[in-house]
């Protein structure tokens, strides 16, 4: 069976609807989202948090949709279509201001979707998060064991909820070992390749509404960044998970290529 995974990740879109944050005109989404400072601060949680691990995948084969405008300022766009032609995997959507989210979305993605493919495996990744390395090959092996539920409906959540929930604190970084179920990160949501939503179709916090899930709740699978920046800025529900501190710094470098002491550096650079 052909798995197809294929993700889209919105850098600063000026689009209206589908964000917590909401505004009554393009003008003023603009404001906020293409502000020298924000921007500054997005592409180094882009840069420094959520592509190691994205250029390290087990399983090179996926797709990542880079969802932005075309009149993002420069030097971002540039920076942008430079990573796009290094990275196989990464592909610029440069989709014009659209009122409603969703159409937006399926604009960047409907151009990638493989039709060889027997199932997709679709999933939203936001900029300042990481997933660990094996994200991808976890997704598709786990798909095999639960093929059969998704046979019956066409539709399944499958979350990887192991993770950790980062703060960059003055003087340090706060990493905090959560069990949260369906926080969007890591999240798989698997389709027939005629469907025409995508993970962002379905409200993530409520997405047993539906489809029926399934949650693999090891190994460590992701980390969720909380900051000023955030869409939300909440930790949300879930369990601790026990972890020394000593073994935390290991599993940084072994899943998702990122070093306490970078973290503290861009931490730095943020402030």
């Amino acid at each position: 069976m052909r798995v197809q995974m294929l993700g889209l990740c919105r850098f600063s879109y000026v689009g209206l609807r589908g964000f917590q944050i909401d505004h009554a005109s393009y003008e003023e989404r603009r404001a906020l989202l293409y502000d020298p400072a924000r921007l500054r601060r997005r592409w180094l949680w882009f840069s420094e948090v959520a592509l190691p691990a994205w250029r390290a995948q087990t399983d090179p084969d996926f797709t990542l949709v880079v969802m932005t405008g075309p009149d993002l300022p420069e030097p971002w766009l540039s920076r942008l279509k430079a990573l796009s032609a290094e990275i196989p995997q990464l592909r610029l959507a440069l989709v014009p201001p659209m009122k409603w989210h969703l159409p937006a979305c399926r604009a960047a993605i409907a151009p990638h979707v493989d039709p060889r493919a027997d199932v997709i495996g679709h999933f939203r990744h936001d900029d300042d998060d990481a997933v660990a390395i094996d994200y991808i090959a976890s997704a598709r092996a786990d798909f095999g064991h639960v093929e059969a539920l998704w046979r019956a409906e066409g539709r399944l959540a499958l979350d990887h909820s192991r993770g950790l929930m980062l703060r960059l604190q003055e003087g340090g970084v706060q990493l905090t070992p959560r069990i949260c179920h369906n926080m969007g990160v890591a999240l798989t949501v698997f389709l027939r390749p005629e469907a025409q939503e995508s993970a962002l179709n379905y409200d993530h916090s409520k997405i047993g509404l539906w489809m029926p899930g399934v949650a693999i709740t090891r190994p460590l699978m992701f980390i969720r960044s909380i900051h000023a920046d955030s869409d939300s800025g909440s930790m949300g529900q879930g369990v601790p998970w026990p972890v020394e501190p000593a073994e935390l710094d290991d599993l940084l470098w072994q899943r998702f290529r990122l070093r306490r002491e970078g973290l503290e550096q861009l931490g730095r650079a943020l402030a």
